[in-house]
């Protein structure tokens, strides 16, 4: 068997090496008698051989980008030298997936490639917005402020993304459990109950046999019904979030609907207004800033609308002010302050500020939204199970009088 170890020396610097051995025993001992300390052993397997970070078979986290950003930073301000920084951060990091993108990022370091390319290698992990930050702040020699300033951008959207999860939750609880209770009751109640009636001779109510024939069914041919919605909840699911197709036709229906349409809005501008605010302090030119962010936005109307401000206002001379009332996609609250900002000398600082707005903005909408989902499901649940309750009770009452 191979294996792969990452260990330090006494010095603090690290080493990567592969060796044959029979059990992980063997490469400690190996690594103990060279007065290494261990600090990752991994066997090698045949996924393991294709390279990069999928053989850990994990994901590198908001919350690891957040911290690698800002120690980084900070010690990098401090004046620690970047190989050092990086050092310390794979003693630091318990998780196999950075340890190995840490180490490739000093290996590659120490053959003279710039300190972008690897984070560029990885762009599920680390999107253009971040690699072209660290580019353009490894060109101006001003990666303890870039790294500072994604750090920052990171730590905002981690706080968003909780802000909204965590409004999100209860409505997905409740739709949970309405989807379990409903199950509970057409597979296992509802049959037997309407058995019971049909040895009576007692004719319940039209709805009451139409919602016993619905337990009936689904009773008899529950090994079918069953397996039939989860493959059916998958599929969708897959469509949904996967297909191309489905997607496009998911945002079209999202952007449609009322408070959604909103919501989906402001996100996309507090994306952009902080994604162009980090590109343009870290001294991107705007053409290349505004093409960098349409691509981070998430919406393909915005998307549209900035690459058009790019390449076909501000590329024939408007300024950029001019170019974004131009567009409709943006409030006029927006174009007004970008147009303003851009006399004074400060769009970035602006855009931030936007960027904060917009937040703010997201969070309030979707517990408007959440304000509206939890009654409407307490409703739906309460008249899904009133009716199932109305067409047992109407033909046990006749019962209850026949006898």
């Amino acid at each position: 068997m191979r294996y792969r170890y990452v260990a330090s020396l006494p010095s603090g610097k690290m080493v990567e090496g592969e060796m044959d051995a029979n059990t992980p025993t063997q490469v400690l001992e190996w690594i103990a008698g060279q007065n290494y300390k261990p600090i990752s052993i991994k066997p090698i397997t045949s996924e393991m051989k294709k390279g990069g970070l999928q053989i850990f078979s994990q994901k590198i986290t908001l919350t690891d980008k957040v911290f690698l950003t800002k120690y980084l930073a900070l010690m990098l301000k401090v004046g620690t030298d970047l190989f050092k920084a990086i050092d310390i951060l794979i003693a630091d990091f318990d998780k196999p997936v950075m340890k190995s993108f840490l180490v490739e990022v000093r290996e590659n370091l120490g053959q003279g490639k710039p300190f972008y390319t690897t984070f560029g290698k990885y762009p599920q992990y680390f999107s253009d917005v971040i690699v072209n930050l660290i580019r353009a702040g490894e060109k101006s020699g001003n990666l303890d402020g870039v790294f500072a300033n994604v750090s920052t951008t990171l730590e905002k959207d981690q706080d968003l993304y909780n802000r909204v999860r965590g409004a999100l939750i209860y409505p997905i609880i409740l739709v949970i459990v309405a989807i379990l209770v409903l199950l509970l009751m057409v597979l296992f109640v509802l049959p037997k109950i309407a058995g019971v009636f049909s040895q009576t001779g007692i004719e319940p109510p039209l709805f009451s046999r139409v919602v016993f024939a619905i337990g009936l069914f689904f009773g008899k041919y529950a090994g079918i019904v069953f397996p039939l919605f989860i493959g059916t909840t998958v599929f969708f699911v897959y469509f949904f979030f996967k297909n191309r197709l489905g997607i496009s036709v998911r945002d079209r229906a999202l952007n449609k609907t009322p408070v959604i349409r909103t919501i989906i809005q402001h996100l996309s501008i507090q994306r952009f207004a902080s994604t162009f605010s980090s590109l343009l302090r870290a001294g991107l030119p705007i053409m290349e800033a505004l093409e960098i962010t349409a691509g981070a936005v998430g919406s393909d109307n915005l998307k549209e609308s900035l690459n058009r401000i790019s390449k076909e206002s501000i590329a024939k001379g408007l300024t950029v002010g001019e170019a974004f009332r131009k567009e409709t996609y943006f409030p006029r609250v927006v174009t007004n302050l970008i147009a303003i900002s851009e006399k004074a000398g400060h769009m970035e600082d602006v855009l931030e500020t936007l960027s904060d707005f917009y937040a703010s903005e997201v969070d309030a909408s979707v517990k408007v939204l959440v304000s509206f989902l939890e009654p409407i499901l307490l409703l739906t649940l309460g008249l899904i199970v009133g009716v199932i309750a109305l067409a047992v009770i109407v033909p046990v009452y006749q019962l209850v009088s026949y006898i």
